[in-house]
C-alpha cells in the first residue's frame, strides 16, 4: 500500500509538471492578411483647364425711358415687367396741347404761303418792268428782297411745323428696343419732362450679357498661347460665331448649371489700375428669359489644355508638411509612396504634373492603412455620382481596373 502510494503521487507530480510545460508554450503566430485598397489606373489623356470668376449678369442694352416733351402722363400703355418690341407705346402724355400747336404752326405755314405766292407774282412783275426801264433800281430791288423774305418765312414756318409734328409724337413714348420692361417709377397724372428723370427701363436680355474681371495674370497665362502665331488668337475678332471665342459655362445660385453655353463676346482695352483686372464680357442665350439683370454667378472657361495629363481623385493625396504624396501599387502587390507635384484641381480631381506616368497603379481608399513597402490587396475604384458626372466640361479621371497580381502573404 504504502508502494503504490509513493507511485501515485509521482503520477501526480509528472501530471503538473507537464501542465506547467505545456502552459509556457507560445503559439504558433498566424499571418495577418494583405489590406484591402480600392485603386485606379491612370492614363494620360487630354485635360481641359479651367478658370472661375464671379459674375453679374446685365442687360446686353439697357434702356432709360425718359419723357422728351413736357405734359401730363395720360395712359401707362404697357403692363410693369412684361417683355415689349421695339416700337410699342409704354407711355402717353396728354396730346391735346402738342395738337393745337401743330395746327397753328399749319395755320402759319399757310399764310406764309399765302403771302411767298403774293410776293413772287410782284418780283416777276417788278423784273419785267426793270428790264423796260419802267422802275427804278431801288424799286426792283425791294420788290426781290421781299420775295426772299418771303421764302425764307415759309421755310421758317415749315421747320416750325416739322418741330410741332415731332413734339406731338413724342407724346407717345415707345420702348427703342426688345426687351423686358421694369416696373413704371411714374404714374398716370403726374407732370413729367425732360428733367423728371427715367419713368421706367427696358432691357435687352437675349442674349443675356455676363460681366466678370480676370487677373492681369490670368489674361497673360490665356493670351501667351498665342504669342507664337498671334493670328490664331480670337481676342479682339469679330463677334460672330466663326470668331472662335472661348466657351462659357454659368453657374447659377445654389450650384445649378445653366444648360446653355455662353460665348466670351468682348474684352476692354485696358487693365484696371487700382485692381489689376481686366473686364470682360460674355454672352448667354436667354430663351423663355429666365435669367434676369442683376443676378450674379459663377462663370467658367477653358483657357488651357493639358495634352498628356495625369488626373486622379484629389482623396488619392496625401498632404505631408506640405509635401504631396500618392501611394501606388508595385509588383507583387507592394506600395511605394512618391512625391508629386499637384497642378490645378478640375471638378473632384486634380492634374499631376509630375511624379506619376501613364499606366501607375494609385490607390484612393485605405491610404490610412497602408505603410511604405506594405503588401495590400487592391481592388478597382468606383467613382463616386460626382466623380462620374462632373461638371460640363470637366473631365474626370478614368477609374481602371488595375488587374493586379494575385495577393499573398508573407
Amino acid at each position: 500500500m504504502q508502494v503504490g502510494g509513493r507511485v501515485c503521487a509521482a503520477a501526480g507530480v509528472a501530471w503538473v509538471a507537464g501542465m506547467v510545460l505545456t502552459g509556457c508554450e507560445k503559439p504558433t503566430p498566424h499571418a495577418m492578411p494583405p489590406e484591402p485598397v480600392k485603386v485606379v489606373t491612370v492614363k494620360a489623356q487630354e485635360v481641359p483647364i479651367t478658370q472661375t470668376w464671379v459674375g453679374t449678369l446685365t442687360g446686353d442694352v439697357n434702356a432709360e425711358i425718359r419723357a422728351q416733351v413736357t405734359g401730363y402722363l395720360q395712359e401707362q400703355v404697357y403692363q410693369n415687367g412684361m417683355y415689349v418690341k421695339a416700337g410699342d407705346i409704354l407711355f402717353q402724355i396728354d396730346p391735346r396741347p402738342f395738337q393745337a400747336s401743330l395746327d397753328q404752326a399749319n395755320g402759319n405755314l399757310a399764310e406764309a404761303q399765302a403771302t411767298l405766292t403774293k410776293d413772287q407774282l410782284n418780283a416777276q412783275r417788278a423784273t419785267e418792268l426793270y428790264k423796260k426801264q419802267v422802275i427804278s433800281q431801288q424799286e426792283y430791288d425791294d420788290q426781290t428782297q421781299t420775295y426772299q423774305s418771303s421764302k425764307a418765312a415759309v421755310e421758317a414756318a415749315q421747320a416750325a411745323v416739322e418741330q410741332a409734328a415731332l413734339n406731338l409724337g413724342f407724346t407717345k413714348i415707345t420702348s427703342p428696343i426688345n426687351g423686358l420692361s421694369s416696373i413704371a417709377t411714374a404714374q398716370v397724372g403726374d407732370l413729367v419732362g425732360s428733367s423728371s428723370g427715367v419713368l421706367a427701363t427696358v432691357v435687352s436680355v437675349d442674349p443675356i450679357k455676363v460681366e466678370f474681371s480676370v487677373a492681369e495674370q490670368q489674361y497673360i497665362d490665356y493670351v501667351k498661347q498665342f504669342f507664337t502665331n498671334p493670328k490664331d488668337s480670337p481676342i479682339g475678332k469679330p463677334r460672330t460665331p466663326e470668331s472662335g471665342m472661348a466657351k462659357l459655362i454659368l453657374t447659377l445660385a445654389g450650384g445649378t448649371v445653366y444648360p446653355h453655353d455662353g460665348q466670351l463676346s468682348a474684352v476692354n482695352n485696358t487693365v484696371t489700375q487700382n485692381t489689376g483686372a481686366l473686364s470682360l464680357e460674355g454672352l448667354f442665350p436667354n430663351p423663355g428669359h429666365l435669367l434676369r439683370p442683376g443676378q450674379f454667378g459663377l462663370v467658367t472657361a477653358v483657357t488651357d489644355t493639358a495634352k498628356d495629363g495625369i488626373l486622379v481623385p484629389q482623396r488619392a493625396v496625401i498632404d505631408l508638411q506640405g509635401t504631396s504624396q500618392i501611394a501606388t501599387i508595385e509588383a507583387g502587390n507592394k506600395v511605394n509612396i512618391v512625391n508629386v507635384t499637384l497642378g490645378p484641381t478640375i471638378g473632384s480631381d486634380v492634374l499631376i504634373t509630375s511624379g506619376l506616368k501613364a499606366g501607375d497603379v494609385v490607390v484612393v481608399e485605405g491610404i490610412q492603412k497602408i505603410r511604405q513597402g506594405a503588401t495590400v490587396n487592391p481592388s478597382p475604384y468606383t467613382l463616386t455620382e460626382q466623380e462620374a458626372n462632373p461638371e460640363p466640361g470637366i473631365m474626370p479621371a478614368e477609374a481602371v481596373s488595375p488587374s493586379p497580381t494575385p495577393a499573398r502573404a508573407d
